[in-house]
């Protein structure tokens, strides 16, 4: 693939197979090839399907609006009918599961045209927000292998990041899309919570929400279009707008009233991410908007972090209790990791009243913060609070009681209030750290208002343009 077509966003691929100017074919061909080259060193598709999307090709793919585009999948739930899927997880590893059928979103992928080639590496579990599971290994980032690319979509992002595909899906219940889209230099969304069904599984109504990590504001927009919706019985459905999303990128807002966040409730904030945020909101000043230093107080209480690994804590044991199902016996420490189990039994300590009183918490933080876009229409943060971490720098010794202070909670203090919220957020590449690390600036909107979001991405996407910074690798 010549380097003009790799670096094209997946709208610009579709479009270049329409035309006939290239097959989906060559598409598939030079997507896998970068991949065979630069995957022992960056460590992200896990499993490949290739010769299995060659034969969808070969009898025709459907004519969505991605027909031909190459598509990686996090190996993290998202079940791709007879694929090896281990979810982070050894023991599902040596038991070779494969799922009997595709899950709903796959359905709609497929629809859409998109060719999927295999699966990306993911945390076991999805539980922290590196990649570098026991089961295969660390995913790398392609700006720096010493680093992490993120969690726990930290594969797909990875792929992306390296030129191997334009697109990839990654799911998101405290930031899992949007962490690492800041540390790869993407374009992350995670979309409102039932904006896109999770069956027929799992439900809408907890943390995680699906969605892709991509290059550019369209594509994500694109592929919300062809994705969004409810499927029969969904718990939670978002809104439906009142246009295509994408037309929302091609609009530009009027002026709106931009809040802005610069500090850190964990602790101390990275000076790099601090002046990602201090970029972003010039820029959005110089575009013609009100910007402020001002944001909901909830944000504030650091009791937000604790109530959030109450929930985190039980869907790490819920996570014990599916592979117990899938494996077809009881799981003991013996088949996870160590911080999986740690968390798994942290959950023991949580009764019924504590976990209602956390949701109810859950509850009232998301009429605070629903009262302040009252006021206000997005919101500023850093996506992150410091730096991509070394591989390895977040991986607590073996026996180490499971906590949820330390480097982890400094890396992730803006992402998982909006998890329990249900709003919007995506992470836009604006910042480059003076080391050459991609640095993500996080925008917020009321819930539903995923078409605000596109317009002031597709916004700052003009005016800061990122599609020319690519790794060395």
């Amino acid at each position: 693939m010549d380097d003009e077509l790799t670096w094209l966003d997946a709208t610009g691929q579709a479009a270049l197979v329409r035309a006939g100017q290239v097959s989906a074919r060559e598409l598939a061909e030079a997507s896998m090839a970068r991949i065979e080259a630069l995957d022992t060193v960056v460590n992200a598709v896990i499993h490949r399907r290739f010769e299995k999307a060659l034969g969808e090709i070969e009898s025709g793919l459907p004519d969505g609006p991605f027909k031909g585009v190459p598509l990686l999948i996090k190996d993290l739930h998202a079940e791709t009918k007879g694929d090896p899927q281990h979810d982070g997880n050894l023991a599902l590893k040596k038991a070779g599961y494969r799922p009997s059928e595709d899950c709903w979103l796959i359905g709609r992928y497929k629809a859409a045209g998109f060719c999927i080639l295999g699966r990306t590496n993911t945390p076991e579990l999805g539980l922290v927000p590196v990649t570098e599971p026991v089961a295969y290994g660390p995913t790398r980032n392609p700006y720096d292998p010493s680093r992490s690319p993120g969690g726990s979509s930290g594969g797909s992002a990875a792929a992306v990041a390296a030129g191997m595909v334009a697109l990839a899906h990654g799911s998101d219940g405290g930031g899992s899309i949007r962490i690492p889209s800041s540390m790869c230099g993407l374009v992350g969304l995670k979309p409102s919570r039932g904006r896109v069904t999770a069956g027929p599984l799992r439900d809408e109504s907890g943390l995680s929400v699906h969605h892709v990590i991509a290059r550019s504001v369209r594509d994500s927009a694109a592929v919300l279009d062809a994705t969004a919706g409810p499927g029969p019985g969904d718990l939670a459905v978002a809104p439906r707008p009142d246009r295509p999303f994408l037309e929302a990128v091609r609009t530009t807002p009027s002026r709106l009233r931009v809040g802005f966040l610069a500090s850190s409730p964990a602790g101390e904030l990275d000076p790099e991410c601090h002046e990602a945020v201090a970029f972003a909101a010039r820029l959005l000043e110089e575009l013609g908007h009100l910007v402020e230093e001002d944001h909901p107080r909830v944000l504030d209480d650091r009791e937000n972090a604790r109530r959030f690994m109450a929930r985190w804590v039980v869907n790490a044991r819920l996570g014990i209790e599916n592979l117990s199902e899938l494996l077809g016996r009881d799981v003991g420490p013996a088949d996870v990791e160590p911080l999986t189990w740690a968390m798994s039994e942290a959950a023991s300590s949580i009764s019924g009243i504590d976990y209602a009183r956390a949701m109810a918490a859950s509850a009232r933080l998301s009429r605070s913060l629903g009262s302040w876009w009252q006021q206000h229409d997005i919101l500023v943060t850093p996506t992150l609070g410091q730096l991509p971490p070394e591989i390895g720098e977040l991986t607590p010794p073996a026996g180490e009681p499971f906590s949820t202070q330390g480097k982890t909670a400094l890396l992730v203090p803006f992402t998982t209030q909006f998890n329990v919220s249900g709003q919007p957020a995506i992470s836009l590449p604006l910042h480059t750290s003076r080391g050459g690390l991609p640095v993500g600036v996080q925008l917020v909107a009321a819930y539903g208002r995923e078409d605000l979001l596109f317009q002031v991405a597709a916004q700052l996407e003009q005016a800061a343009p990122w599609c020319q910074r690519r790794p060395v690798l």
